[in-house]
């Protein structure tokens, strides 16, 4: 299997879990150490602001949004279903909107407002950040599912630190830009890997059992 056992991963799903669970309800009760983490960050990113980092982060957010994301998450489907990878791809298009259904109902019980200058563009609650947690799965899906297949271990390691410099870049321009407050990203990186872990339990239940059905009989799983 794409995803196999991972001994580890219940220590992994209950302290990814106990951390989301535990920012969320900081950041709802307004505690004073978010306000000052927050505080700390937002000078370190937003310091030196210049019209190329405007520029840049403006077309990172653009390519990191929510829209795209299920345009990037639906072409890695067609791709892996092309390959035979189906259960994998159908697993894959689960993650996310899984993901974003999940995270659109943590928004609405934290319901935190968005930065006093956050574009008008970027409304609705702002903990967890929905660009973070999407980007977060969809390059999960690249890590898990098609760095695995390449043969050559440095093209590998190469593309696994460019997907990892992806996602920082994108929690930096959100809040760069006003968007989201530092803890919002920090919330949607753990939010994604704690549903992450909890997708990768269903896969190893489900998978076999989709197998049984005619639409994923010459799947490769």
């Amino acid at each position: 299997m794409i995803i196999k056992k991972d001994p580890s991963r219940p220590y992994k799903l209950t302290v990814s879990l106990i951390i989301t669970v535990l920012l969320a309800i900081s950041v709802k009760m307004k505690f004073g150490f978010i306000d000052f983490l927050d505080t700390v960050m937002i000078g370190g990113v937003q310091h030196g602001q210049s019209g190329f980092e405007d520029k840049l982060f403006t077309i990172i957010s653009f390519l990191a949004s929510p829209k795209m994301d299920i345009v990037w998450i639906i072409l890695l489907a067609f791709f892996l279903w092309g390959c035979r990878y189906k259960i994998p791809a159908f697993w894959a298009l689960c993650l996310l909107f899984g993901g974003d259904a999940f995270g659109t109902i943590v928004k609405h019980i934290v319901a935190r407002p968005r930065p006093s200058l956050h574009l008008a563009a970027d409304d609705g609650y702002s903990f967890p950040s929905g660009h973070v947690l999407g980007t977060f799965l969809v390059v999960s899906v690249i890590w898990i599912v098609l760095v695995p297949v390449l043969k050559n271990s440095t093209n590998a390691w190469m593309i696994k630190t460019l997907l990892g410099l992806w996602l920082f870049l994108v929690m930096v321009s959100r809040v760069y830009l006003n968007a989201h407050f530092p803890t919002d990203v920090i919330g949607g990186a753990f939010f994604a890997y704690t549903w992450l872990q909890i997708a990768e339990y269903l896969y190893l239940w489900v998978a076999p059992k989709l197998k049984e059905f005619k639409l994923f009989h010459n799947s490769l799983d």
